[in-house]
């Protein structure tokens, strides 16, 4: 008998099953002495994604899963029973990862300790464990937004002074959308990848490799309920995009599944300040500088409008951050706006 010989199908088997455990390794074989650390705790982030999904996807069913559970966060905002779980959900998966000694996050006051982790966990995890969440009860996509530092020193007096960094330190970021299907998309800095949950298996199988925003793209995505509240230079940006061709509005209300279009497709994502809240309403150790860490690696920008979020450096754990977010040729003319504005203000105010 002749010596089998594998089919081509062998080779569609390896290239669309290309798991997310092994993709990371992949990733990480030039990492260092962080390699490992960084394997296993993407494989939680993993389980804390499928978690989630399981649950987003009975929520109808389930008593008691939906709705608010009465309390207002940090933030000051109505807690929804699901950010509630999802937050649980993150803290027992990384409990159990021996990795990671403290996690914060949006809905809780101060970072939460794991004792049990700290003599060895090296590592932070930021979160936003469900972003979007007024979409849930509505059953639109929604998301989680990740990041992972490093620990610095022995910080257990809960003032995390050592977060107070630029975006620039983070080693991980990304986030798990949950819409018609679960996506997990990640950066180590070495590009930018997406995974589909394939509920047969278990398993995120890979699914766009080397994500590369395009320069420009045809979505401008706004809250437009907003307009009167915003400074001049942002609706004289909104009514151009009204005037000229080629543009279309998208807004869902879910920043992950928002930002999720213009990376794949181009275009511009903006949360600005308003006359009366300038700093905006997103967090940047949570929401913004993950994205804005994403989208530099797929080749694109993020501002406040002034600033490379990558650059700014908090004052405070929860600190909100204005967000214009996408194709690089976008995000500068919606910067070209602000500075006009700003120069004719200064123009104002410069006597003759």
């Amino acid at each position: 008998m002749a010596d089998y010989q594998p089919a081509d199908t062998a080779f569609a088997v390896d290239r669309d099953c290309k798991t997310l455990a092994r993709h990371v390794l992949e990733q990480l074989q030039s990492f260092g002495s962080e390699a490992q650390d960084i394997s296993a705790l993407m494989n939680r982030l993993a389980l804390a994604g499928k978690l989630i999904a399981r649950h987003l996807s009975r929520a109808g069913l389930v008593e008691e899963a939906l709705g608010f559970t009465g309390e207002t966060n940090v933030q000051g905002e109505a807690v929804k029973r699901m950010d509630i779980y999802a937050n649980d959900v993150f803290i027992s998966v990384f409990k159990q990862s021996g990795l990671v000694c403290r996690l914060a996050s949006e809905e809780m006051d101060k970072p939460y300790y794991i004792p049990e982790n700290c003599p060895i966990g090296r590592y932070t995890l930021l979160y936003d464990p469900i972003d979007g969440s007024s979409n849930v009860d509505i059953d639109l996509s929604v998301g989680s937004i990740f990041s992972i530092r490093r620990q610095q020193g022995d910080d257990l007096d809960q003032d995390a002074k050592d977060l107070l960094q630029d975006g620039r330190q983070q080693l991980v970021a990304g986030y798990i959308l949950y819409g018609p299907s679960t996506i997990l998309v990640y950066s180590i800095g070495r590009g930018v990848h997406a995974f589909t949950l394939d509920p047969s298996l278990g398993e995120f199988i890979l699914s766009a490799e080397n994500i590369t925003v395009p320069p420009h793209g045809p979505t401008y995505s706004v809250n437009e309920g907003n307009f009167w509240q915003w400074e001049d230079a942002i609706r004289d940006f909104t009514r151009y995009v009204h005037r000229h061709e080629g543009y279309s509005a998208r807004y869902t209300g879910a920043l992950v599944a928002d930002f999720h279009r213009i990376l794949m497709q181009g275009g511009v994502f903006l949360y600005p300040g308003t006359v009366k809240k300038p700093e905006g309403k997103l967090r940047l150790l949570y929401e913004t500088a993950p994205l804005a860490f994403l989208i530099d690696q797929a080749g694109g920008r993020a501002s406040t409008g002034t600033q490379d979020i990558l650059d700014v450096i908090p004052t405070e754990l929860h600190q909100r951050t204005p967000f214009i977010i996408g194709s690089t040729e976008d995000i500068a003319l919606v910067e070209s706006f602000i500075q006009d504005h700003s120069r004719r203000l200064q123009n104002t105010m410069t006597p003759n």
